[in-house]
Order: C-alpha cells, then structure tokens, then sequence
C-alpha cells in the first residue's frame, strides 16, 4: 500500500563547491532552472519540501511561484545532515512515508519517481525503498518509512543518513529504475559539458 499523497524531500541546500563559482541547481535544463525543474518533478509524487540555503539567495526566485515549501536550512554548511534533519522535523505528524530526493539528477523522470514510490509497502517489514541502476547499484532517491524518522531527525555532519540506510540494509528494497539515472549527477562544471554534448 503506497502513502498517497507521498510527501517528497528536495535537497537543495548544498554550496555546489565543485562548480568554481557556478550553481548546479540554477544550471538550465529546458529553459528553466535545474532546480525548478525538480522540483516540478517532485510535485508528481506529493507535497513537496525544498531544503535550501538561509535566503537570500537565487534558489529562492528558482522555485517562486511553485506550490512548494521552502525550508531554510541555517545549518547549511555543516552539510546534508542538517537539512535532513530539519526536514523531517517538519513533516506534519503521521507522515507514514517520505522520499528523499536529490536536486542535482537531471535525468529523472516523473515515471521513475512513479515507479520507487508504487513499490512501497506499508504493511510489510521493509523500512527503506531505494532507486538503483538497472544493473542493481543503489542510488537515489529514497523513501524512508516513520519508523526510520526519529533517526533521521538527530543526524548531523554530512553523513547524509548514510549510518541510517546501513542499519536498515536488512530491510530495504532495492527498485531499479532504467539505465543509470539512479546515480546520475553532475558535480563539476566538466560534467555538465560532457553531459550537454550527449544531449545533442
């Protein structure tokens, strides 16, 4: 039984270091921000909470106008911990399920978040569905069960609820989604060129 609506995580707070002064998240894919285009994806599947930086800042006007919440992370910088720990402190209570989604995937489709999230059941002992590759490699995004929530809410540093999903592997499914787009993403201003060029 699949939660309906799904209530989804967007992961925007990061300072894109590896892009020497360029955002990833503001980057263009099909003439809106990579960012706005997530998140509208995201929107498929439920409500949707966009972790970001303290404002000011351009991600803000990236997502204005969507039916969104923006949740500012003050802790930012400490890393993924901090946002995800913020996050699903603010989900309304009696949330069963949340995914978690990463903003910098470009190659995710709405059929992909479609797929992870009908493959959730709550009535049996799994605790995470995970997106992997075709091939069975784990990659996001994420859907984490309640059950899993009050860890979630004490992580810190940029563990990035890795320590979560370790002590869960025993109940996690794996659910491949088509070719790579599970572990697709582009952190430096040469994988953004070479990921453009295979577009054309």
């Amino acid at each position: 039984m699949t939660p309906s609506p799904l209530p989804v995580i967007l992961l925007a707070a990061g300072a894109s270091t590896r892009m020497r002064g360029r955002d990833k998240l503001m980057e263009d894919i099909g003439g809106q921000p990579l960012l706005r285009h997530q998140a509208r994806l995201a929107q498929s599947i439920g409500p949707v909470t966009v972790a970001l930086p303290p404002a000011p800042h351009p991600r803000y006007t990236a997502i204005s106008g969507l039916d969104v919440t923006a949740l500012p992370v003050p802790g930012a910088a400490e890393g993924m911990g901090a946002s995800l720990r913020r996050a699903f402190a603010a989900l309304p209570r009696g949330t069963a399920a949340a995914m978690v989604m990463l903003a910098d995937m470009p190659e995710l489709e709405a059929s992909d978040l479609a797929t992870l999230a009908a493959s959730v059941d709550l009535n049996s002992d799994t605790l995470i569905w995970r997106a992997a590759t075709e091939d069975g490699t784990p990659g996001h995004p994420i859907i984490f069960a309640a059950a899993l929530f009050d860890q979630l809410r004490q992580l810190s540093g940029d563990d990035g609820g890795r320590a979560v999903v370790r002590g869960a592997a025993s109940r996690m499914q794996l659910v491949p989604l088509s070719g790579q787009r599970a572990r697709l993403d582009l952190d430096t201003p040469e994988d953004w060129a070479a990921w453009r060029e295979q577009q054309r």
